[in-house]
Protein backbone atom coordinates (compact mmCIF):
# COMPACT_ATOMS: atom_id res chain seq x y z
CA UNK A 1 0.00 0.00 0.00
CA UNK A 2 1.49 3.43 -1.00
CA UNK A 3 1.73 6.73 1.04
CA UNK A 4 -1.60 8.11 -0.59
CA UNK A 5 -3.49 4.71 0.23
CA UNK A 6 -2.19 4.59 3.82
CA UNK A 7 -3.06 9.12 4.46
CA UNK A 8 -6.51 8.10 2.93
CA UNK A 9 -7.34 5.26 5.63
CA UNK A 10 -6.02 6.68 8.48
CA UNK A 11 -7.15 10.04 7.56
CA UNK A 12 -10.59 8.80 7.47
CA UNK A 13 -10.54 6.68 10.22
CA UNK A 14 -9.82 9.86 12.36
CA UNK A 15 -12.44 12.10 10.99
CA UNK A 16 -10.40 14.12 8.47
CA UNK A 17 -12.16 15.88 5.47
CA UNK A 18 -11.42 14.39 2.24
CA UNK A 19 -9.94 17.73 1.34
CA UNK A 20 -7.99 18.12 4.02
CA UNK A 21 -6.23 14.32 3.33
CA UNK A 22 -5.94 15.40 0.10
CA UNK A 23 -3.91 18.21 1.42
CA UNK A 24 -2.06 16.38 3.52
CA UNK A 25 -1.34 14.03 0.45
CA UNK A 26 0.01 16.77 -1.70
CA UNK A 27 2.45 18.14 1.05
CA UNK A 28 3.71 14.53 1.98
CA UNK A 29 4.37 13.96 -1.72
CA UNK A 30 6.05 17.26 -2.16
CA UNK A 31 8.23 16.12 0.97
CA UNK A 32 9.60 12.55 -0.32
CA UNK A 33 10.39 13.77 -3.52
CA UNK A 34 12.62 16.16 -2.15
CA UNK A 35 15.25 13.55 -0.49
CA UNK A 36 14.13 10.64 -2.54
CA UNK A 37 13.78 7.99 0.43
CA UNK A 38 11.54 5.39 1.76
CA UNK A 39 9.51 7.27 4.83
CA UNK A 40 11.29 4.39 7.13
CA UNK A 41 14.44 5.59 6.23
CA UNK A 42 13.24 9.78 7.34
CA UNK A 43 14.38 11.06 10.79
CA UNK A 44 13.14 14.11 12.15
CA UNK A 45 16.41 15.84 11.38
CA UNK A 46 15.03 15.30 7.54
CA UNK A 47 11.77 16.92 8.59
CA UNK A 48 12.94 19.80 10.62
CA UNK A 49 15.65 20.94 7.69
CA UNK A 50 12.36 20.90 5.62
CA UNK A 51 10.80 22.86 7.09
CA UNK A 52 13.40 25.54 7.94
CA UNK A 53 14.01 25.85 3.91
CA UNK A 54 10.37 26.26 3.50
CA UNK A 55 10.85 29.42 6.54
CA UNK A 56 14.19 30.46 4.17
CA UNK A 57 11.87 30.40 0.74
CA UNK A 58 10.03 33.08 2.30
CA UNK A 59 6.20 30.27 2.01
CA UNK A 60 3.08 31.68 4.08
CA UNK A 61 2.84 30.82 7.24
CA UNK A 62 -0.48 28.56 6.38
CA UNK A 63 1.60 27.12 3.82
CA UNK A 64 4.45 26.13 6.41
CA UNK A 65 1.48 25.02 8.78
CA UNK A 66 0.01 22.96 6.52
CA UNK A 67 2.94 20.91 6.18
CA UNK A 68 4.06 20.89 9.49
CA UNK A 69 0.67 19.08 10.29
CA UNK A 70 0.77 16.72 7.43
CA UNK A 71 4.12 15.51 8.69
CA UNK A 72 3.48 15.15 11.89
CA UNK A 73 0.40 13.53 11.32
CA UNK A 74 1.91 10.81 8.62
CA UNK A 75 4.98 10.36 10.51
CA UNK A 76 3.24 10.18 13.64
CA UNK A 77 -0.83 8.35 13.32
CA UNK A 78 0.17 6.14 9.67
CA UNK A 79 3.97 5.29 11.01
CA UNK A 80 3.44 5.51 14.38
CA UNK A 81 7.28 7.08 14.74
CA UNK A 82 7.22 9.41 17.62
CA UNK A 83 9.83 11.56 16.18
CA UNK A 84 9.31 14.45 19.17
CA UNK A 85 9.25 16.71 16.30
CA UNK A 86 10.03 21.02 17.10
CA UNK A 87 7.77 22.12 15.19
CA UNK A 88 5.97 25.16 16.52
CA UNK A 89 3.28 26.38 14.44
CA UNK A 90 4.20 29.68 12.62
CA UNK A 91 1.75 32.79 12.86
CA UNK A 92 0.21 33.58 9.60
CA UNK A 93 -1.16 37.39 8.89
CA UNK A 94 -4.81 38.07 9.66
CA UNK A 95 -6.13 39.59 6.25
CA UNK A 96 -9.67 41.22 6.38
CA UNK A 97 -11.14 39.37 3.97
CA UNK A 98 -12.62 40.78 0.32
CA UNK A 99 -16.40 41.31 0.04
CA UNK A 100 -18.67 43.03 -2.10
CA UNK A 101 -20.76 46.09 -0.94
CA UNK A 102 -24.69 45.69 -1.18
CA UNK A 103 -25.02 47.93 -4.39
CA UNK A 104 -21.83 45.70 -5.73
CA UNK A 105 -23.88 42.63 -5.39
CA UNK A 106 -27.07 43.99 -7.31
CA UNK A 107 -24.41 44.67 -10.01
CA UNK A 108 -22.88 41.21 -10.11
CA UNK A 109 -26.37 39.30 -10.02
CA UNK A 110 -27.51 41.17 -13.10
CA UNK A 111 -24.74 39.90 -14.95
CA UNK A 112 -25.39 36.42 -14.71
CA UNK A 113 -27.93 35.38 -17.38
CA UNK A 114 -27.64 31.59 -17.36
CA UNK A 115 -30.83 30.29 -15.09
CA UNK A 116 -28.87 27.65 -13.02
CA UNK A 117 -25.63 29.84 -12.18
CA UNK A 118 -28.13 32.37 -11.20
CA UNK A 119 -29.54 30.52 -8.92
CA UNK A 120 -27.07 28.87 -7.30
CA UNK A 121 -25.09 32.10 -6.76
CA UNK A 122 -27.80 33.65 -5.08
CA UNK A 123 -28.41 30.83 -2.77
CA UNK A 124 -24.55 30.75 -2.13
CA UNK A 125 -24.94 34.61 -1.04
CA UNK A 126 -28.70 34.59 0.50
CA UNK A 127 -27.30 31.24 2.75
CA UNK A 128 -23.73 32.06 3.50
CA UNK A 129 -22.72 28.89 2.21
CA UNK A 130 -19.10 27.80 1.52
CA UNK A 131 -18.70 26.94 -1.87
CA UNK A 132 -18.12 22.85 -1.17
CA UNK A 133 -21.88 23.41 0.39
CA UNK A 134 -23.62 25.22 -2.25
CA UNK A 135 -22.67 22.31 -4.89
CA UNK A 136 -23.72 19.61 -2.25
CA UNK A 137 -26.82 21.04 -1.83
CA UNK A 138 -30.00 17.61 -2.19
CA UNK A 139 -33.60 18.21 -2.52
CA UNK A 140 -34.24 16.95 0.88
CA UNK A 141 -31.99 19.14 2.46
CA UNK A 142 -34.74 22.32 1.89
CA UNK A 143 -37.70 22.97 4.42
CA UNK A 144 -39.75 25.15 2.49
CA UNK A 145 -42.27 25.63 5.09
CA UNK A 146 -40.46 26.70 7.72
CA UNK A 147 -37.99 28.21 5.33
CA UNK A 148 -35.07 26.54 6.83
CA UNK A 149 -32.69 23.90 5.47
CA UNK A 150 -29.93 22.07 6.71
CA UNK A 151 -26.06 21.71 5.87
CA UNK A 152 -25.12 17.71 6.59
CA UNK A 153 -21.52 17.26 7.75
CA UNK A 154 -20.46 20.35 7.46
CA UNK A 155 -16.63 21.95 8.58
CA UNK A 156 -15.72 19.77 11.25
CA UNK A 157 -18.30 16.99 10.70
CA UNK A 158 -20.75 19.66 11.89
CA UNK A 159 -24.73 19.62 10.86
CA UNK A 160 -25.99 23.33 10.73
CA UNK A 161 -28.97 24.98 10.00
CA UNK A 162 -29.59 27.67 6.98
CA UNK A 163 -31.82 30.08 6.00
CA UNK A 164 -33.87 29.88 2.95
CA UNK A 165 -34.15 33.49 1.03
CA UNK A 166 -38.19 34.40 1.21
CA UNK A 167 -37.28 35.97 -2.19
CA UNK A 168 -36.13 32.32 -3.58
CA UNK A 169 -38.53 29.95 -2.50
CA UNK A 170 -40.98 30.60 -5.58
CA UNK A 171 -37.89 29.61 -7.79
CA UNK A 172 -36.32 26.72 -6.43
CA UNK A 173 -39.48 25.02 -5.79
CA UNK A 174 -40.15 25.88 -9.71
CA UNK A 175 -36.54 24.43 -10.32
CA UNK A 176 -37.01 21.39 -8.34
CA UNK A 177 -40.66 20.82 -9.80
CA UNK A 178 -39.71 21.61 -13.48
CA UNK A 179 -36.64 19.14 -13.55
CA UNK A 180 -38.79 16.59 -11.73
CA UNK A 181 -36.08 15.96 -9.13
CA UNK A 182 -36.33 13.71 -6.56
CA UNK A 183 -35.79 13.77 -2.96
CA UNK A 184 -32.47 12.81 -3.13
CA UNK A 185 -31.30 14.07 -6.36
CA UNK A 186 -28.37 16.97 -6.06
CA UNK A 187 -30.19 20.17 -6.05
CA UNK A 188 -27.31 21.61 -9.19
CA UNK A 189 -26.16 18.38 -10.94
CA UNK A 190 -23.44 18.86 -13.40
CA UNK A 191 -21.61 16.46 -15.78
CA UNK A 192 -23.37 12.86 -16.35
CA UNK A 193 -25.53 13.60 -13.00
CA UNK A 194 -22.73 14.87 -10.19
CA UNK A 195 -23.08 17.52 -8.43
CA UNK A 196 -22.17 20.86 -9.75
CA UNK A 197 -18.22 21.28 -8.97
CA UNK A 198 -16.10 23.92 -7.25
CA UNK A 199 -14.26 24.67 -10.07
CA UNK A 200 -17.38 25.42 -11.87
CA UNK A 201 -18.76 27.63 -9.52
CA UNK A 202 -15.01 29.44 -9.47
CA UNK A 203 -15.53 30.00 -13.19
CA UNK A 204 -19.22 31.51 -12.92
CA UNK A 205 -17.94 34.32 -10.06
CA UNK A 206 -15.40 35.46 -12.32
CA UNK A 207 -17.15 35.69 -15.33
CA UNK A 208 -19.56 37.70 -13.79
CA UNK A 209 -16.92 39.34 -11.78
CA UNK A 210 -15.26 40.86 -15.33
CA UNK A 211 -18.80 41.66 -16.58
CA UNK A 212 -20.03 43.58 -13.89
CA UNK A 213 -16.81 44.83 -13.98
CA UNK A 214 -15.86 44.72 -10.49
CA UNK A 215 -12.37 45.52 -9.66
CA UNK A 216 -11.97 43.73 -6.24
CA UNK A 217 -10.49 40.08 -6.37
CA UNK A 218 -13.41 37.70 -5.45
CA UNK A 219 -14.34 34.20 -5.32
CA UNK A 220 -17.05 31.83 -4.59
CA UNK A 221 -16.28 32.49 -0.57
CA UNK A 222 -16.53 36.27 -0.89
CA UNK A 223 -20.38 35.71 -1.21
CA UNK A 224 -20.18 34.27 2.33
CA UNK A 225 -18.05 37.27 3.23
CA UNK A 226 -20.67 39.22 1.83
CA UNK A 227 -23.65 37.84 3.41
CA UNK A 228 -21.95 38.12 6.82
CA UNK A 229 -21.37 41.64 6.63
CA UNK A 230 -24.28 42.64 5.24
CA UNK A 231 -26.04 40.91 8.32
CA UNK A 232 -24.22 42.91 10.51
CA UNK A 233 -25.16 46.20 8.63
CA UNK A 234 -28.39 45.23 9.06
CA UNK A 235 -28.75 45.34 12.50
CA UNK A 236 -28.52 41.50 13.32
CA UNK A 237 -26.03 40.46 16.31
CA UNK A 238 -22.71 39.18 16.02
CA UNK A 239 -24.07 35.58 18.03
CA UNK A 240 -26.84 35.20 15.49
CA UNK A 241 -24.52 35.80 12.51
CA UNK A 242 -21.78 33.12 13.92
CA UNK A 243 -24.26 30.13 14.31
CA UNK A 244 -25.71 30.68 10.95
CA UNK A 245 -22.34 30.67 9.59
CA UNK A 246 -21.67 27.66 11.58
CA UNK A 247 -18.72 28.54 13.23
CA UNK A 248 -17.49 27.24 16.60
CA UNK A 249 -16.15 30.58 18.17
CA UNK A 250 -17.40 33.73 18.11
CA UNK A 251 -14.32 35.27 17.59
CA UNK A 252 -14.08 33.79 14.07
CA UNK A 253 -17.33 36.09 13.17
CA UNK A 254 -15.39 39.22 14.91
CA UNK A 255 -13.72 40.24 11.61
CA UNK A 256 -16.82 40.98 10.29
CA UNK A 257 -17.17 43.96 12.43
CA UNK A 258 -14.15 45.48 10.75
CA UNK A 259 -15.88 45.78 6.95
CA UNK A 260 -19.40 46.67 7.93
CA UNK A 261 -20.68 49.78 7.17
CA UNK A 262 -21.35 51.96 10.46
CA UNK A 263 -23.67 54.03 8.38
CA UNK A 264 -25.83 50.92 7.99
CA UNK A 265 -25.46 49.41 11.27
CA UNK A 266 -26.58 52.57 12.95
CA UNK A 267 -23.72 53.42 15.18
CA UNK A 268 -23.61 56.87 16.88
CA UNK A 269 -20.58 58.46 17.87
CA UNK A 270 -21.10 58.82 21.87
CA UNK A 271 -19.96 62.26 21.50
CA UNK A 272 -23.36 62.69 19.48
CA UNK A 273 -25.40 61.65 22.11
CA UNK A 274 -24.00 64.07 25.19
CA UNK A 275 -26.40 66.46 26.93
CA UNK A 276 -24.19 69.47 26.10
CA UNK A 277 -21.46 69.35 23.63
CA UNK A 278 -18.55 71.86 24.15
CA UNK A 279 -17.49 73.62 20.29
Amino acid sequence: MNVSDLLWREGLRRGLRPKTIKTYIFALEKFLRTYQLEPHKITKEHIERYIIQLIKWNCAGSTINVHTHALRFFFTHVLGKHLMLSLPNIKTTKRLPNYLTQEEMVAFFNAINNQKQKLLVLLAYGSGFRVAEVTSLRVHDFDFMSGYGWIRGGKGGRDRMFIIPQILIPQLQQWISQRKLQLDDWLFSGWKQQHYSDSSVRAIVERARRTAKISKHITPHSLRHSFATHLLENGYSLIEVSKLLGHSRIETTMVYTHLANPKFARVQSPLDTLPEKSS
